[in-house]
């Protein structure tokens, strides 16, 4: 079985889209947890609604305090009954075959060491892809591996559950983001790699307000969980300037007037001259971007 995992805050309007796109799938292997970030809205009642009718699959809904989706994907995989678990935002939904595709491609990687899960494609339309895609019908590669494999941009990621369970999400007090590129470049780290598979499943909206819209607040008011991605960086891609750049820009824009240049390179374990550097270079793409 599949966990379809939703994490909720103040999308009543837009849930009932994912719900019936659920409720159109050609397989019903699957149970969606969904784990309200502390709604002001009418999310609860809409739930306690879904609950009394009769649904081709299990639902279990939870109201948490607002702790930000980390925080909510912790919770939902200690609920989660399913071998996979994938994570569907409530702004989004699925194809009507989603499910059964997961279920297939999961059989290709049964018995493979280190294989962390499953991928399909996301896509703004059922033609328009999210990002990269590439030729052939799956490419095994770590998370890590994404630029070279034209794996950019968010794709449908299903992780097993067990693998997941040993590598929860720090949850730093005070702060209620952290991007789940952390966990997802941790899992690489350790050595797991994912199928991604060249078909989309998943129907993304970015939705005003929504964290990927939501710019240099979410990092000015999280730097700690800004500064261990970008710690993280610096490792995962030692080679890569440009990636390294743009990770202590980050973490520099996030404090830049609480602390010094030179408690920002001693953060992240640098020179005060190679962040001097990166946050220069970084800065002067950005203005000629904008022309």
């Amino acid at each position: 079985m599949i966990t379809v995992f939703t994490p909720t805050y103040n999308r009543v309007n837009l849930l009932d889209r994912l719900y019936q796109s659920l409720l159109k799938q050609t397989s019903y292997n699957f149970e969606w947890i969904v784990v309200d970030d502390g709604s002001t809205d009418t999310t609860e009642e809409y739930f306690m609604a879904l609950q009394k009718v009769q649904n081709p699959f299990p639902i279990k809904y939870i109201k948490t305090p607002n702790g930000g989706k980390h925080r909510a994907i912790n919770k939902g995989v200690t609920m989660a009954s399913g071998e996979l678990f994938f994570v569907v935002d409530s702004d989004d939904y699925l194809t009507q075959n989603a499910i059964e595709r997961l279920l297939s491609w999961q059989k290709s990687v049964c018995g493979l060491d280190n294989c962390a899960g499953i991928s399909g494609l996301k896509g703004y339309t059922i033609d328009k892809i999210v990002g990269g895609n590439f030729n052939e019908k799956y490419v095994d590669a770590k998370n890590t591996e994404r630029e070279r494999f034209n794996l950019n941009g968010d794709k449908a990621e299903a992780y097993f559950t067990d693998v997941l369970r040993k590598y929860p999400f720090p949850e730093i007090d005070g702060e209620n983001f952290i991007t789940e590129e952390v966990v997802w470049n941790k899992i690489a780290l350790e050595g797991y790699f994912l199928r991604w598979f060249n078909e989309i499943i998943y129907i993304c909206e970015y939705i005003e307000g929504g964290l990927t819209c939501s710019g240099n607040a979410k990092y000015i008011n999280n730097p700690q969980g800004v500064l261990i991605w970008a710690k993280q960086q610096l490792v995962c891609f030692k080679k890569n300037f440009k990636r390294k750049a743009s990770a202590i820009c980050r973490y520099y824009d996030a404090v830049i007037g609480k602390k010094t240049k030179k408690q920002i390179a001693r953060d992240l374990g640098i020179s005060s001259l190679m962040c001097t550097i990166s946050v220069l270079i970084v800065k002067i793409k950005r203005k000629i971007r904008k022309g």
